[in-house]
Formats: structure tokens, sequence, C-alpha cells
């Protein structure tokens, strides 16, 4: 991988960022998963899809979105990320994501791998990759977003935006996105939001009109006062946005996973029997916190995972059982929801001559309902990061299922 890493790219600054840098991007092994549990996963992310196109379904979600979340792009968002746990009773869906990070790194990582998976033996598979160039596809679903929304004008000019990206962890992957799009003749920039203008009908970075902005923002529906010149360029349909505050607010919400998992609500809606079945099995069931059930979450928070509804990257989430009655306090105050406890499956590794368990996730990388790659992240704690020796991003690699195996 590090001598990927150097050759491809030829840029001893970024080997550096990666490597020496952030010397827990990458795990020290792979993840080995059947292929039965990657298609039930597969069989999930397809019940989820058909349910979000439901115009009941986006009625109902979009009743507590944020207003630009109404406008309605024809562009489809980049890089969903459908995130699971392996449970003992299967996968279990524990939230979804609308500007998944670390795709790029993990093409990467699992093109290295493609070696050892063919010393493996047959049958053995880079469960990350569907294609032997997942960059060229990564290029092609951008040309789609923009075909989408410009037909066939060409795509000049990319703006990766995310606040002070200069400082950001995930800095390695937007400088090796900027390098795909300079590679594949489209102009790009890395840059912060205050470093866009609109005027005159163009979002402009300095003398650059911007097509396309590659939005690695966490402000979801860009309503910060210094995400205004996106906004408002988006909401003008002068720039193509992706991911947009819509796909957000109908896959991202963590509130949106209450209605996945309500049975009674599903049916209402006119979800099929069959799908209600996968979503019930496959989806940890998720409900609204409620002040007015303190007592009763309180008592059974050891069996519980309280998120916020329009968190990401694990912040501010908390294991029940680790809860203070005043970080409860704040929870019954916010708006969270509160998640049945899907205990992640384990990893035992040698790092550095002592054997360590790791807990793992796998996260889909998904476009227009299709699994792109797939990954695994290993780490030690409450939630995934990245600063546990020996975790990091993990390639998968998809063993068939023995005879007398169903996961």
């Amino acid at each position: 991988m590090h001598a990927e890493l150097w050759q491809q790219q030829d840029d001893i600054n970024l080997y550096r960022m990666i490597v020496e840098e952030r010397p827990h991007l990458f795990a020290e092994s792979a993840v080995f998963v059947t292929d039965a549990c990657v298609q039930r996963q597969r069989d999930i992310i397809a019940a989820v899809e058909g349910v979000i196109a439901l115009p009941a379904y986006q009625e109902r979600v979009l009743a507590y979105a944020p207003d630009t979340a109404q406008f309605i792009p024809k562009a489809d968002s980049v890089f969903f990320g459908y995130d699971f746990h392996l449970s003992a009773e299967g996968p279990q869906l524990i939230e979804i994501n609308t500007n998944a990070g670390g795709a790029l790194l993990n093409a990467i990582l699992a093109r290295t791998q493609k070696a050892c998976c063919d010393l493996a033996g047959e049958g053995h598979t880079t469960g990350a990759m569907i294609t032997s160039n997942p960059e060229r596809a990564f290029i092609e679903m951008f040309l789609d977003e923009w075909q989408a929304e410009r037909g066939q004008r060409s795509l000049r000019s990319i703006a990766i935006v995310d606040e002070n990206p200069q400082t950001q962890y995930m800095l390695p992957e937007f400088l090796l996105f900027k390098k795909l799009f300079e590679q594949n003749n489209i102009n790009a920039v890395i840059c912060d939001p205050s470093g866009l203008v609109y005027k005159d009908g163009v979002l402009w970075h300095k003398n650059l009109p911007v097509d396309l902005v590659y939005n690695r923002l966490t402000d979801f529906g860009l309503e910060a006062a210094a995400h205004k010149s996106v906004r408002d360029a988006y909401l003008a349909n002068a720039v193509v946005v992706t991911p947009h505050p819509r796909a957000h607010a109908l896959y991202a919400d963590k509130r949106n996973l209450t209605l996945l998992t309500d049975e009674a609500a599903l049916a209402d809606i006119g979800v099929a029997a069959k799908t209600r079945d996968i979503l019930a099995a496959g989806i940890a069931r998720t409900v609204l916190v409620d002040p007015d059930d303190a007592e009763t979450l309180w008592a059974v928070r050891k069996q519980l995972f309280f998120k916020p509804a329009r968190g990401y990257g694990s912040k501010a989430a908390y294991r029940g059982d680790k809860l203070t009655r005043r970080v409860f306090a704040e929870i019954l105050q916010s708006d969270y929801v509160a998640q049945s406890l899907v205990q992640p499956s384990e990893r035992q590794l040698e790092v550095e001559n002592k054997i360590v368990d790791f807990k793992l996730d796998l996260r889909h990388y998904v476009y227009k309902g299709q699994t792109q790659l797939i990954s695994a992240r290993l780490y030690q704690g409450q939630t995934t990061n990245f600063r546990t020796t020996g975790g990091g991003f993990a390639p998968v690699i998809v063993v068939p299922c023995s005879n007398n195996e169903t996961d």
C-alpha cells in the first residue's frame, strides 16, 4: 500500500500526510465477510431505497427538514454511506450518511490487496471493489450528477468544500480527489466556503467560476451564515451541489430511522409486507427521545445507543451504559434518537506482540442504490475512530459460505 501511494501520486507531502501523520488511518489487517452476509446487506439497502422513493415517506420526513431540503434538484448525490454492524442475528443497519468519506482512500487500499486475494485462492474476492478501476467509476458518477442538471455541457470546474479543509483529518482524500479531477481535465480547488462568492449568477472561487461543489460540509442544510454563498447559488440553480440538502433530509437524518423501524407506520404509507420484514430484521430499532419517556429510557439505557438527530461522525453519540445523569439530562433537552444497541462483531489481531480485540463495522458506499465498494473500520472504544494502533480503514475480502452457513 505504501508503494502504491508513493508510486501513483508521486507526491512526498501526500505520502507523509497519509503514512506518517495519520498512522491509524489504515488498519493492519483485512476483514473477511461471507458472500451471504454481503447479499443480506444489499437486500436491506434495496429495501430502504424502495421506501425512500415513496411520496408518502418523503412527505413525512420532509416535514421536519430544513427549508433548503424543499428544493428538488435533479442530481442524486454522491457517496451515500450505509453503515452496518454484524450481529449474531445478521447484519444490522445502524445509520446512513450522505457525505461518507474515505471512498477514494479505500479504493486505493482495495487495489493494493488484490494480489493478496489472488494468492488466497479461488472464491476469495476483494469485496471493496465492484470494478477494477474505481477511480473511473467515481469520475463517471460526478459526470452523471453534472449531466442530470446540465445535460451535455462540459464540466469544467469542481470545488471540494469543507470548513478549514487544511485542518481536516480527511485532507489527504481531498488532495486525491483534486488530482483525480485534474487528471480528467476538470479544474479543481479545495476551499473553505468563505472562499466562495456568489455574484452575477455565478459561484466564484477567486477568478474561477465553479460548476459543481463536492460538498463535504457537515452543515447539511447549508443553514449557517458562513455558507450563504453556496446556499444562494444552489437554490438559484447556479451551481450543482452534491451531496445536497434534500438527500440528507431523505436519507441521513437519524429521525428517519424511527419511521424505517416502525412497522405500523410503514404499513400505513403502503410499504409491502416483504419489505417491512427485511427492514424489521435488518435495521436497529430506533425511537425518538421524548422527555416524557425519561424514566423508561433511563431504566433500559444499557440496551440503547443515543444519537443526535442530525449528528455525524459519532459526535455527541453515547452508549447508554456509559451515560451520566448530567449527560442524559442534556440529551432529553435536545433532538436525539435512541437506538437498540447492536454490539459490533470483533476481529482479533496481534498488534505490537499483543493479542488485541478490535470492533468493526462495514460501510457500503452507494450511488443510485448500487454499492460501489465496501470497506470496514476497525476500532476500540465506544465508536469508530482513527486513534487505535492497528485500527482504521480495512479492506473487505468476501469469502463463500460453507454448506452449513447462512451468514
